[in-house]
């Protein structure tokens, strides 16, 4: 068994003061559902807690029979850490208090959601309108044992830090997203060092137009154990998560289920994703970026396993360790992402899909938004594209060619950077005509010489049974290529 790196969010963090971690002297409980501020409502105690930070804890009672659900008839206060609430029912019998923005956001669809700029509307919009809970502008922050349904955002973190989102379930937030982790700073600039170190932890997130966000400067957030599942009841099945201008997240343990992307990372620099599940998404990860790592995850039943999409600079991420198999299933799910191009290559990696900045892309590029012709980029390709356009991702690094297999020794050869080393990963399959990458079998690392040019010769181990083989390889600038054509026994 590969051991994984499943701690790569144990990297050097900015410091944050443990101000949750502090005993709260005193608890406010909620036993009315009524939004009217009088005491006992979540009105009330957010507004009493907000006026001595720290001093306090928030617990939500079970009132009458389940459903239990509160109904806000406008905007709750934003809260202020620390502090704690926590829906008390879950711990007992996994029962959620529900916070629901029906009370006062009337559902059109998409279109209840506005964006940040007039005219736009939904998701793929820039905006923080219409949130359930908001954590702006503080830290220390506890919320568990909720379900916070029917806002356009369900959970607002928004140059906020040192925050812990834990056992709740977030469904049918139709606009920015169900959660959002954001350092925007109010005009649509990122912010650095303001949105860092939260924890986002066994929750589900389902049938929210993007699942998850990691934006404009949020950096080293852990988001582990979560699930992300849209159904057919979801309008604007999007992204599980988006990461937009984020850098140095961690990604672990979380399945992602029928998006258009399971994962999209634009323009975001060395996130890791580590053990992660993607199946039933149009595209699985897509990525564009530098120094982005995926890393052991398992990838299978998508349309394209992993999408590495062209942008203005070639740039280099890494795959590792991933197993991927049975995609090019035809699943044209393409909003603001997704592959609907009809003549696209499918399969486990795939260099060159167009995202919605692209001329050759298929699908909404975000209901309520669009991109005029003039700016929709174009991709390089062998055939002489038109200048300018967009190179292709990794460098375009090409894959090994398998040679020969001789009893269990598979010889190759690869062309790569001159006098560099090279890492070559080996997969096989179950089936003689697979292509994929069903099992991983290890990796050897060469030389390449002057030329770039280098071979080698591997023995394959816990290869019984299988029929088919396949590899990458990845430069030491940690660009990895597609996988080779497989070679049979």
């Amino acid at each position: 068994m590969r051991l994984l790196p499943l701690f790569a969010a144990m990297l050097p963090l900015l410091p944050i003061p443990a101000l949750a971690d502090a005993p709260a002297r005193e608890t406010l409980e909620v036993t009315r559902y009524a939004d009217d501020g009088q005491p006992g409502t979540l009105r009330w105690a957010i507004e009493t807690s907000n006026q001595s930070p720290g001093q306090y804890r928030i617990a939500i009672a079970a009132v009458g029979k389940p459903p239990y659900v509160i109904r806000p008839s406008r905007a709750l206060p934003d809260i202020k850490g620390p502090v704690q609430i926590t829906g008390l029912p879950w711990a007992r019998n996994g029962q959620y208090i529900a916070i629901d923005g029906s009370g006062y956001i009337k559902d059109q669809g998409v279109r209840s959601c506005p964006g940040a700029l007039p005219g736009q509307f939904g998701t793929n919009v820039r905006t923080t309108t219409n949130p359930g809970l908001v954590l702006r502008d503080t830290q220390g922050v506890h919320i568990s044992g909720l379900e916070v349904r029917n806002f356009c955002i369900g959970i607002l973190v928004n140059r906020a830090s040192g925050n812990v989102i834990e056992d709740n379930r977030i469904v049918a937030n139709k606009g920015g997203a169900g959660i959002m982790l954001t350092g925007d700073d109010g005009a649509g600039n990122p912010t650095a060092t303001t949105t860092v170190n939260n924890k986002v932890l066994r929750n589900q997130l389902i049938d929210n137009g993007d699942g998850l966000e990691l934006t404009r400067g949020a950096a080293f957030n852990l988001v582990a154990d979560n699930l992300f599942r849209s159904t057919p009841a979801n309008p604007e099945p999007s992204q599980g998560i988006e990461i937009l201008l984020g850098n140095d997240n961690s990604v672990v343990r979380n399945r992602f289920e029928n998006y258009s992307d399971g994962l999209q990372i634009n323009w975001g620099n060395r996130n890791y994703l580590g053990a992660n599940t993607f199946s039933g998404n149009s595209i699985g990860v897509s990525v564009t970026g530098q120094g982005n790592i995926l890393d052991g995850n398992l990838i299978y039943g998508n349309r394209v396993g992993v999408a590495l999409r062209p942008e203005p600079h070639t740039t280099a991420n890494r795959l590792t360790g991933n197993r991927i198999w049975g995609n090019s299933q035809d699943i044209r799910r393409c909003e603001a992402g997704g592959s609907c191009v009809p003549n696209q290559r499918t399969g486990a990696i795939v260099f060159g899909v167009p995202a919605q900045a692209h001329a050759l892309y298929v699908g909404s590029r975000g209901v309520g938004a669009d991109l005029p012709k003039q700016d929709q980029a174009v991709i390089c390709d062998a055939k002489g594209a038109p200048e300018p356009c967009q190179p292709l991702p990794n460098h375009n690094q090409q894959a090994p060619r398998l040679l020969a297999l001789n009893g269990n020794a598979l010889q190759g050869e690869v062309q790569g950077p001159a006098s560099s080393l090279l890492r070559i990963e080996l997969f096989g399959n179950a089936g003689a005509a697979a292509t994929e990458a069903e099992q991983y079998l290890g990796e050897v690392l060469i030389n390449s010489d002057a030329n770039g040019h280098a071979q080698f010769t591997q023995v394959l181990e816990n290869a019984a049974g299988l029929k088919s083989f396949t590899a990458t390889v990845t430069t030491a600038e940690g660009a990895t290529s597609e996988l080779s054509r497989p070679i049979s026994r």
